[in-house]
C-alpha cells in the first residue's frame, strides 16, 4: 500500500475496525462441503426447470414491490404467526441481528449473549460499538442459570440472544431455564431459530406471552443458503419499531420468487429435513462406535470431540472433506470438530476421512 492509503486507512477507518478479523468463508472447490449446516439436497431436476421459467419472468427492471408483501404472508402462513404480530425480512438472518444493534443503539446498551454461539451476535455489536457480553455454558454446553441472571442484572442489555437450539454445540437448552432469562430480561430477547426444521421442539407456541420476545428464523436451513432470506416474528409495534432501519429493497425479487417457490413446494423440502435428521442419527451412532464424544443434537450439525482437532480437519481436508474446526473459537470447544449432516454418500466418505485421522 502506499503511504497516502495507509494514512486513509489509518485516519478514516474506525479503530475498532482496524482490528477486527472479517468473517472467515472457506474455500470449499472440489471438497465434500460439510462445514456450513447447507441442505445438501438440490432441487429435483423437474422443480428446478419450473423455478427457472419462473424466475426469468420476473421484472428485474423494477424496485421489489408487492411480491415481497406476498412473501411475508406466506411466510407467515408458514410459520403460523400469532395473532397480533408481525413478521419482518432481512438478507438472511445476519442482516436482522444487525438492523436489531442498530436499533437498539441507544447510551450504554449492550448485548449478551451465551458462548460459544453464534459469532454474529457479537460481531453485529462491536460494528455498532456496543458492549458485548458473553457468558459461558457449562462444560455441558447447558445454560448456566445463575452466570446468566447476574449477567442480565448487572449489564441490563437491551437484548439477549438465545439461540434455540444453539451454534455450534447444536443443542436446545432447558425450557424452564430459558423462562427465567426471559422473565429477568430488561430488554429485548431474541430467541434464534435457525435450525427449527431439525429441532424437536420450538419456542412459537411460547412467543406470544411475552411482549418483548422476538422470534428469528431463516430459510437458509429450510434448503434456500443462497436465496439469502431471514425473518423476524414479534408483535406488530415492536417490529415496526425495528423495521424502520431496515434498507429499502432489501430482499430481491429473484430471492423473493425462489423463496415462494420452495413454500409452495414446502413438502419437498420437510423431506430432505426429515432425510437429513434420519442421517443425523446414524452419524451420532458412527461416531460413538469410533469411541468419540459427541453431544446430543437438533440441528443439521454434529459437535464432536477428537483427541486431536488440528490433526483430524487437516487430514480430513487432505481427503477432501471440509468440516468446521472450532477448537479455538472458545476454550469449552478444545478438540471439537463441527460436522454438517450431509447426505448418505458424503457421510460415508467424511466419516472414513476422520477415521483415518484418528
Amino acid at each position: 500500500m502506499s503511504a497516502k492509503l495507509d494514512t486513509l486507512i489509518a485516519t478514516r477507518i474506525r479503530q475498532d475496525v482496524q482490528g477486527m478479523h472479517a468473517y472467515a468463508i472457506q474455500d470449499s472447490k472440489g471438497m465434500v462441503k460439510l462445514d456450513a449446516m447447507e441442505n445438501p439436497h438440490r432441487l429435483p431436476p423437474a422443480l428446478q426447470k419450473e423455478l427457472g421459467e419462473r424466475l426469468a419472468a420476473v421484472a428485474l427492471n423494477r424496485y421489489p414491490g408487492a411480491r415481497i408483501d406476498d412473501l411475508r404472508a406466506a411466510l407467515a402462513r408458514h410459520a403460523r404467526l400469532p395473532d397480533g404480530f408481525d413478521l419482518m425480512l432481512g438478507n438472511g438472518s445476519d442482516e436482522l441481528i444487525a438492523l436489531l444493534a442498530l436499533a437498539c443503539d441507544v447510551p450504554g446498551a449492550s448485548i449478551l449473549a451465551p458462548l460459544p454461539g453464534f459469532v454474529m451476535y457479537e460481531m453485529s455489536a462491536r460494528l455498532q460499538g456496543l458492549e458485548f457480553v458473553g457468558v459461558d455454558l457449562t462444560p455441558d454446553f447447558e445454560l448456566d442459570e445463575k452466570a446468566m441472571l447476574d449477567a442480565i442484572a448487572l449489564h441490563q442489555p437491551a437484548i439477549v440472544y438465545l439461540a434455540y437450539p444453539n451454534n455450534p454445540t447444536a443443542n436446545l437448552w432447558n425450557d424452564a431455564t430459558i423462562e427465567k432469562i426471559v422473565e429477568a430480561a430488561p430488554g429485548l430477547v431474541v430467541i434464534d431459530e435457525a435450525y427449527q426444521p431439525f429441532a424437536s421442539r420450538s419456542y412459537l407456541d411460547r412467543v406470544a406471552k411475552h411482549e418483548h420476545v422476538l422470534l428469528m428464523r431463516t430459510m437458509s436451513k429450510f434448503g434456500l443458503a443462497g436465496v439469502r432470506i431471514g425473518y423476524m416474528m414479534g408483535p406488530a409495534a415492536l417490529v415496526a419499531q425495528v423495521d424502520k432501519v431496515r434498507p429499502p429493497y432489501n430482499i430481491s425479487v429473484l430471492n423473493a420468487e425462489a423463496a415462494l417457490f420452495a413454500l409452495e413446494h414446502e413438502d419437498v423440502f420437510a423431506g430432505q429435513a426429515a432425510e437429513l435428521k434420519r442421517e443425523r442419527a446414524l452419524l451420532q451412532s458412527a461416531l460413538k462406535e469410533m469411541g468419540l464424544k459427541s453431544w446430543p443434537s437438533d440441528a443439521n450439525m454434529i459437535l464432536v470431540r477428537v483427541p486431536d482437532a488440528a490433526r483430524s480437519f487437516e487430514g480430513m481436508k487432505a481427503r477432501k472433506v471440509l468440516v468446521k474446526n472450532v477448537s479455538r473459537m472458545h476454550p469449552l470447544l478444545a478438540g471439537c470438530l463441527r460436522l454438517t449432516v450431509g447426505t448418505a454418500d458424503e457421510n460415508t466418505q467424511m466419516l472414513a476421512a476422520l477415521q483415518s485421522t484418528l
